[in-house]
């Protein structure tokens, strides 16, 4: 039992050194690229590009990473089973949502000039 807790303090260790040196690489991208503001924009576009995907890498590492990206994997298995509507159910939908807007937008229209009508005829 104690080997699988010193086991499961030194992953710990190690998920904590990975994400800070994502945290590192992060602010490293940010301070290059405010300290390296005189060379052309592409060139720490391109810097930044590149620690970023490092950074993307090492926190792909850790736990969090791994359920972070299986949760992407999965994601995208179910994107692929929604069926979208066509464009001819999209256009008949978007008319009766249209309709159903004029028509109550009429009816609070009505509604508000009957009710100033009844207070200025009760206010005088």
């Amino acid at each position: 039992m104690s080997e699988k807790t010193e086991a499961g303090s030194g992953s710990a260790a190690l998920e904590a050194v990975k994400w800070l040196l994502v945290v590192g690489l992060v602010a490293a991208a940010v301070i290059g690229n405010s300290y390296f503001s005189d060379q052309p924009t592409l060139y720490r576009v391109v810097g930044v590009a590149v620690v970023a995907l490092v950074a993307i890498f090492v926190a792909l590492q850790t736990e969090q990473g791994k359920a972070f990206n299986q949760l992407r994997k999965d994601s995208m298995v179910e994107l692929r089973k929604i069926v979208w509507p066509t464009r001819q159910e999209t256009l008949q939908t978007t008319l009766i949502v249209l309709v159903f807007v004029v028509l109550v937008a009429l009816l609070l229209f009505v509604l508000d000039w009957i009710l100033g009508g009844l207070m200025s005829w009760v206010i005088g």
